[in-house]
């Protein structure tokens, strides 16, 4: 373990004395244990596991303080994890990260909460934030590609994931995943060697997080911006705001959310001369994965949103040139709709899908997996039913509940749960569903 004292770089490294007395005071109060949390996760990069409880346990006795001087704020670590350090100096990176979670979890509260009481919509919200972590990079083109797919991957699909994101990075495009491991890692890491065979000075691997599961997602070395919205939904929102295509590779719950979420978003009738390419892909050993996803979207939300997809099986290249070209295609949509390149402003995002869902027992019981309802209105709640899941398999949170109330409960139509079950059981079966012990289902289907 280690004590140190370090100094921002990049990050609220410029602040005024009211400034920093604010970011001293809020960092003492009710924010302090899920500022702790987040900062032992980005400690602990590099470390594999899916359990939270597992990494705060280990760490009981770490401890951070925010310190106030006249020359700025700086960050006070007590017994912090070893692996963060090299000849006695953190890294450089984890330092970033460190103030990156100081940023968004403490410094920009106070700012929601303004936003809020003025009525801000979600959406400008969501833009301030990053905004607020200068992610917004204007007079760019289109290039920011959003990588989905799960942190319990096999080492044929995480290779996998490490050649789509060579290929994507040889054509210049940048990487946007949740920031953890398996397909969140493989692409960024992939795509670090073509940019440097590239030259490109700049390249961007932004990972987007949530407080929730950063413990259990800690960020993947690659990673050089790292963004923590308030909770899920606004992580995914985030994604669909900055990127500029998505590619989405196996996964379990998480994933499914992802996918449910961006298909629920397309539906909408407003987005239909809105330019977003979604391209789901693997290995050939992982083809038995997609035709199950694809059978549950038709069996659940329809054909119209199986058409919103392009599968492609065991071929890195092709993926890559259809993102290129695709780039091309929404560069003229951007500027056919007199949009911004940095930010999708265009695509309508409908409040169910935007609003936090607090997957407590009696919410997951409540929803309304049925399909006398418009595909956009299911799949907002099946997404929901996907959160929760995640929630209770990785979340301290969700897995106190789970020991404390048992299983959630979920009833739906009988073709609906039909469809559930044999995905779920699939995800499990594949060993999807967590990547540390043996897997206990926190879910109950009727």
């Amino acid at each position: 373990m280690v004590n140190a004292i370090i100094t921002p770089h990049g990050h609220l490294d410029v602040l005024s004395k009211s400034e920093i007395a604010e970011l001293h005071r809020s960092s003492n109060n009710v924010y302090q244990t899920l500022f702790r949390n987040c900062a032992l996760a980005v400690l602990s990069t590099g470390a594999n596991s899916d359990d939270g409880h597992e990494l705060l346990a280990a760490h009981s006795d770490f401890d951070i303080e925010v310190m106030s001087s006249a020359r700025g704020v700086k960050l006070k670590l007590i017994n912090a994890p070893a692996n963060a350090f090299v000849g006695g100096s953190i890294i450089a990176g984890i330092r970033n990260h460190l103030f990156a979670v100081l940023r968004d979890i403490v410094f920009l509260q106070d700012q929601v909460e303004v936003w809020e009481q003025r009525g801000e919509t979600i959406t400008d919200m969501v833009f301030k934030t990053l905004r607020n972590a200068r992610a917004l990079k204007p007079r760019k083109r289109p290039n920011m590609i959003v990588c989905w797919g799960g942190h319990s991957i096999n080492k044929t699909e995480y290779d996998y994931t490490k050649e789509v994101g060579y290929r994507l990075g040889l054509r210049e495009l940048d990487i946007c995943t949740g920031c953890g491991i398996g397909a969140m890692k493989g692409p960024m890491k992939g795509a670090a060697i073509a940019h440097a065979k590239q030259r490109i000075s700049d390249p961007r691997y932004i990972g987007i997080t949530e407080p929730g599961i950063i413990a259990s997602e800690a960020p993947n070395a690659v990673v050089n911006e790292l963004i923590i919205m308030p909770d899920i939904e606004k992580r995914l929102e985030a994604f669909v705001r900055m990127g500029h295509g998505i590619v989405v590779f196996p996964g379990g719950a998480g994933t499914a959310e992802e996918i449910l979420y961006i298909l629920g978003v397309m539906l909408h009738e407003k987005n239909r001369g809105v330019t977003l390419p979604l391209v789901f892909t693997g290995p050939a050993e992982s083809r038995a994965y997609f035709d199950q996803m694809d059978a549950f979207i038709g069996a659940t939300i329809g054909p119209d949103a199986q058409s919103l997809y392009r599968i492609v099986i065991d071929d890195p290249i092709e993926v890559a040139n259809h993102m290129a070209r695709q780039m091309k295609k929404v560069y003229k949509n951007r500027r056919a709709l007199d949009d911004a390149f940095f930010y999708n402003w265009s695509l309508t995002i409908d409040e169910s899908f935007q609003h936090e869902f607090i997957p407590s027992h009696a919410n997951m019981a409540a929803l309304n997996l049925k399909k006398d309802q418009p595909a956009a209105h299911l799949a907002a709640d099946l997404r929901r039913a996907f959160s929760g899941i995640v929630a209770g398999n990785i979340k301290p949170n969700g897995i106190d509940a789970i020991a404390k109330n048992g299983p959630y409960q979920l009833d739906g139509d009988q073709e609906i749960m039909s469809a559930l079950d044999a995905l779920l059981a699939s995800f499990v079966e594949q060993r999807r569903m967590k990547l540390s012990g043996e897997y206990t289902p926190c879910y109950r289907l009727k």
